[in-house]
Order: C-alpha cells, then structure tokens, then sequence
C-alpha cells in the first residue's frame, strides 16, 4: 500500500509523550504516517481545560489519529481532578449485583465515556474483561466478577453506555489474565491451563461480547498448552482462535510493548512479530526511543496503514457545560455516592 496519507488511513504505532504539552520532537515524530494513536497518563494531565488543549495541539498536527487514556475507574484512572471519581469495576458490579441494578453498569459506562469525549478524548481501553476478584496481582479488583456469566452480563451494560454516550469499546485483556498471579508489567508470566479449561471460563466473556466489542487488546501471557509464544505474538490465538474460532472482525490492539511481560527483544522485533501475528495497531508506551525505533522500522518495511482503525475515533463530542447539568449524569452521582460507602 502506498504510505502517503490520506484521511481515512490510520498508522499502526500508538505512542505516550513526555508532558502536559507536546515537545518539538515529539510532534516530528507524531506527524509520521505510521503513528496512528497516543494514549495519555497521568503525568499528561494538570486539569479537563489543559487535556482538551493537549487533544486540540495532536489534532492540529494529523486528524486521523486515535486519542486514548485507561479511565477504567479505582485505581486505574489517569484523570481525576475535575473528573468524576469512578469505582473499581469490582465495587461496581458488587453494587449491580447486590442491588438487581445492572443498569448502573450503563449509567457509569456512559459517565466515564461522555466526560473523556467531553474533553477531547476517543477511547478509554475498557472494559476490563478479566474474570477475577483476588488470584491476579495486577487484575484483581479491576475486574467486574469472578464469574464469567456476570462479567458478560455486566460488561455488555457497561459497553451499552459506552456506545450512547459515542465511545468505542475495547475488551481486556484478552484471553483472559484473571487466572495467574503474576503482573505481566514487570515479569514474563505464564498460565498453565489448556484451551477446554479457559474457553469454560476466562474466554467466555470474549465470545459473548465479540459483537459488542469494537476492540479487543491481547494479554502478555503465555499458554505453553495451547502456544508456546506470547498472544501477543501468537497467530494461533489471534488469527486462528480469535478471528476464526471467535469469529471476531473488530481492531485487535497489543498491550504495551514496553512491558516486561512482552520480552526483551528490540522494539521493532516485537512490534513486527505483533503485526504479523494479527494485531492491527501496537502500543509503545513510556519509551519514546523504543516508539521512534517502531516508526522506523515501520517505514523501512513500508508496514501498511490501516483504515480499520478509524473506527474507534469518537462519533459524538458533547460538551463539558452540557454535561455538567445532564439529568442522567447528576443521577449516576448518586449512585455512585452510595458505592462509595
């Protein structure tokens, strides 16, 4: 394909930068075809007014790109001054389920994507999709349940809210990193179960949810039983398990490549084992030599662009005066008041 841009052709790296602005080398390389996203932490963010600058500053450089933050809620929440205090997604379901309230997994999905859109932002990488509440060190209460009939019940309400409010969802951590202890952050981790095992539990939300899902993001965690690679490298599980099998069409997403559970090979070997493998779109995160190091070598294999990716780009922009007097919003305030005690 030919890399010269046009507007509804997406690069394939997503990127982190160092600040609440963007630096002169920064935007250099953000204005290179093959970077297609930035994804924002908390270090990005001083207030809802700076982030929607920052969003306006990476626009003014290419349209077609993808801007994204994990707002999962609890302890997983990059902004939070000026945005609403969310719960972890295991307070939430608890509260769903304890109260017959399934809708306020909705009300809280359509909360959290209208303040982002609000602001600028496309996505936020939720929902989690774990099926967990104590085994994993990094999942646990970032999870609905442990349950996997209830993640999917719970989840499905939650991307519904996504959807009204004009946010795409993205589903993680696929196949499932519910199961193990270890946190693919800063070890390489493996989960012994076979695929009969899994597909009776930690898949099943994956499967429920495949048309619901516009996204899905793969885990950093071998299964030496069904491949001896990682899935994020792994053609077997997304192209054979997840495209065939599952029969999902959406954007397959890679966890971030600068994660210790991802390897220690070059950055441009691992996002290239990613692509082949059957990702779309590969995080680099918090490495901006690693990032540019992809972007290179992206150009040197001349790596396609995608038009796929511009799914996930926001299909409403309300606005934050809007919102702050919405009855649906001040409603969900309440709730959440009560699930916080």
């Amino acid at each position: 394909m030919n890399n010269s841009q046009s507007s509804d052709l997406y690069g394939r790296v997503m990127l982190s930068i160092e600040g609440a602005s963007l630096l002169s080398h920064e935007k250099d390389l953000i204005s290179n075809p093959h970077v297609g996203g930035i994804i924002f932490f908390a270090r990005n963010f001083i207030s809802r007014k700076q982030i929607n600058s920052l969003c306006d500053e990476v626009l003014s450089i290419k349209r077609n790109i993808v801007i994204a933050v994990d707002q999962e809620g609890g302890r997983v929440q990059r902004f939070n001054k000026e945005f609403t205090k969310l719960p972890s997604m295991q307070q939430l379901g608890d509260y769903a389920i304890k109260n017959n309230d399934y809708g306020i997994c909705h009300d809280v999905g359509w909360l959290m994507s209208s303040e982002l859109l609000a602001s600028g932002i496309d996505i936020s990488f939720a929902p989690v999709l774990d099926v967990d509440r104590d085994t994993s060190s990094i999942i646990g209460d970032r999870a609905l349940s442990d349950d996997p009939s209830l993640v999917t019940t719970l989840a499905k309400h939650f991307i519904d809210g996504m959807n009204a409010a004009g946010m795409q969802a993205t589903g993680k951590h696929f196949p499932g990193h519910g199961g193990i202890f270890e946190d693919s952050h800063i070890t390489e981790p493996t989960d012994s179960r076979n695929y009969i095992e899994l597909s009776n539990k930690d898949i099943k939300p994956f499967v429920g949810l495949k048309d619901h899902l516009a996204a899905v993001m793969s885990a950093h965690i071998v299964f030496p039983e069904v491949d001896d690679v990682s899935v994020g490298f792994s053609s077997k599980w997304l192209k054979d398990i997840l495209r065939q099998e599952i029969k999902f069409n959406g954007i397959v997403f890679s966890d971030d490549l600068s994660m210790k559970g991802s390897g220690n090979e070059k950055f441009s070997m691992k996002s290239i084992k990613s692509i082949e493998a059957g990702c779309d779109m590969v995080l680099v995160c918090n490495d901006f030599q690693g990032a540019s190091e992809v972007v290179r070598c992206f150009e040197k294999e001349n790596m396609s662009l995608s038009k796929k990716i511009g799914i996930m780009k926001k299909s409403k922009s309300p606005t934050w005066n809007d919102l702050v007097s919405n009855e649906k919003r001040l409603k969900t305030l309440e709730v959440l008041k009560k699930i916080g005690d």
